[in-house]
């Protein structure tokens, strides 16, 4: 059973700025019984006598020292340990009930109402300890009550007997408030304390999944460029093999096979390199119509080829902060698989638009759609349709978009379009006015 912290200790290292609130709660309750106590005597006077000089200055002693404490608490930057809160709870509890016995004592009076400053205690007990040292506090209390009662009658006498059963009649509602409140704090202590190790073993289990997931796609990726390396060097092996036992026409075009496999492996392996390698960024400020021009004058000689016709544009003024080579390789991945999409004779469409403080490159070509089987794995290492293909083209401008805080998505897969979007993070919002023309 916890014997400080109701929320468990490890809740105040946790989240102190709840405890913070907590205490301040104590102190406003404590600062508005004192000043409730003094209005009441002064407003009295005639029946419990005028304050004296040193009641005041106990009061405003009590005064200062609960806001100094919660000055502290609200300014103290470090956390609140299990020590620290044990410490500041009980000297509290003390303070209050010396505080409580003294104002009776300059008072002079049976009365009980400077007692009523026992109430905070008790709620900070029963709120924060154990049980048994909240019926320690309680049984403090009362006997406090009881104390004061036989004291000022033994300099007073007679007895007033009334006074005892105002005291025992005090002192039950002292049990029953903290009976009460430790019974509630006990219910969320255990709520939270379930809450929580639900927590730990939901984090547990992420923790888990994430590896286990990671492993998993360790070995997919391991079986992925195990198979599209095996391929090449068998080809590269058998082509090999047949130039040193063929004769010499039939040598030549083995050896031309080994030659073009070993460039497929060399490619192979440069592109995992690049999607393997941590991204390092060498960011600059860029307009992202400069980029799109660029590419789109690369891919043009390609495109002439098939008769394909390259439609750009790109509105000025949308200014981002990128790593130009990598995005420019992002890009032309891209259009390179949108060319080698589209039939001969179409078109490839590139724009670029700058919305709600992103930017944005839309590539579209005419010949869709892509299979529903093959959406899902578009971005995975190593998965293409293409038999030439390495299947790292998109996974890497993904991978680059996602480096500068962007994403590469599939936007629209229908029959008359198939467009892929890459947004980034712009740094401004001009009011653009677009370049109408096209450049073809």
């Amino acid at each position: 059973m916890q014997t400080v912290f109701a929320l468990d200790s490890t809740d105040i290292t946790r989240d102190p700025e709840s405890f913070k609130r907590q205490e301040a709660v104590f102190v406003v309750l404590n600062l508005f019984i004192l000043a409730v106590l003094l209005l009441t005597h002064s407003v009295f006077e005639s029946y419990w006598g005028s304050p004296p000089n040193e009641l005041i200055i106990v009061l405003a002693g009590g005064f200062l020292l609960n806001a100094g404490e919660l000055i502290w608490v609200q300014t103290r930057k470090a956390g609140f340990s299990a020590t620290t809160v044990t410490g500041l709870t009980w000297t509290s509890i003390l303070m209050n009930m010396s505080l409580a016995l003294i104002l009776a004592a300059l008072s002079n009076r049976q009365d009980l109402q400077y007692f009523a400053l026992l109430v905070v205690p008790v709620l900070k007990a029963a709120f924060r300890l154990s049980w048994f040292a909240t019926v320690g506090v309680v049984a403090a209390a009362g006997l406090l009550d009881f104390y004061w009662v036989w004291w000022y009658f033994k300099s007073h006498p007679p007895v007033v007997i009334g006074e005892y059963f105002e005291a025992g009649t005090i002192s039950l509602i002292y049990i029953a408030m903290g009976s009460l409140v430790w019974l509630l704090a006990d219910n969320l202590r255990r709520g939270q304390y379930r809450l929580q190790r639900s927590l730990d073993e939901l984090e547990q289990t992420r923790i888990r999944l994430s590896a286990e997931e990671k492993l998993a796609a360790v070995g997919r990726l391991s079986s992925a460029i195990a198979h599209e390396i095996r391929n090449p060097v068998a080809m590269i092996t058998s082509s090999l093999e047949a130039a040193l036992a063929g004769e010499a026409p039939s040598r030549q075009d083995m050896l031309e096979i080994a030659a073009k496999e070993a460039s497929r492996l060399e490619k192979l392996t440069g592109d995992f390199l690049d999607y393997a390698r941590p991204d390092s960024l060498e960011k600059e400020r860029c307009e992202l119509e400069h980029i799109v021009d660029y590419v789109t004058s690369l891919c043009r000689p390609h495109a002439a080829k098939r008769s394909l016709t390259i439609a750009a544009r790109a509105p000025t003024g949308i200014l981002v902060e990128i790593d130009p080579e990598k995005i420019e390789q992002a890009l032309l991945n891209l259009m390179m698989n949108a060319m080698e999409a589209s039939l001969d004779g179409g078109t490839v469409h590139v724009s670029a638009s700058n919305e709600n403080g992103q930017a944005r490159i839309d590539i579209d070509n005419a010949n869709g759609p892509i299979p529903d089987k093959a959406v899902g794995l578009l971005f995975e290492p190593f998965f293409t349709t293409k038999s030439h293909g390495t299947g790292l083209g998109l996974a890497i401008s993904r991978k680059i978009a996602c480096a500068h805080g962007g994403n590469l998505t599939l936007s629209v897969n229908s029959y008359d379009m198939v467009r892929f979007s890459i947004t980034l993070p712009s740094i401004v919002s001009p009011t653009v006015v677009p370049n109408e023309g096209m450049s073809e």
